[in-house]
């Protein structure tokens, strides 16, 4: 049986903005990681069929995992959909991730789909993660700084 989680925000963003938090290697390895971890992004070649590979490093013990996977469908600025595998292999199976990004009158709405998860994972415990990694993006999304 895999897990699944899932999400739906609404962010006072643009579609680009939310997208390119995304696609961007060095946003995301800003906001991706819940509270205590740190991430680097090893490659990230975002079209369809291009792969990524990434790892977070946990601060207080210093271990990490990494885990990779494939670009499956895109839609700039609009929706993304790929897998995730771990490099561990006490972490079997491939999760899908689907993320579609919708302009509303007051940003953009936001809704993520997690699907098997390995069942090692609670889900509960993945939620929890995904939660701290919103928290995390909207912080880096929602503010409007000038060049100057």
């Amino acid at each position: 049986m895999s897990n699944s989680v899932s999400f739906h925000r609404v962010v006072k963003s643009s579609p680009d903005k939310v997208y390119r938090a995304f696609t961007s290697p060095l946003a995301l390895a800003s906001w991706i990681p819940p509270y205590g971890f740190l991430c680097t992004v090893h490659h990230m070649d975002v079209q369809i069929g291009g792969t990524y590979k990434m790892s977070f490093l946990n601060f207080s013990t210093g271990n990490s995992h990494s885990f990779g996977g494939k670009y499956l469908e895109i839609k700039p600025n609009e929706f993304l959909k790929y897998s995730d595998t771990f490099d561990d292999p006490n972490l079997p199976g491939e999760m899908t991730t689907t993320v579609w990004i919708t302009k509303v009158s007051v940003g953009t709405e936001l809704k993520i789909v997690q699907e098997g998860i390995p069942a090692v994972i609670p889900a509960e415990m993945c939620y929890l993660g995904w939660q701290e990694s919103l928290e995390k993006l909207i912080k880096l999304i929602e503010p409007e700084i000038p060049d100057e």
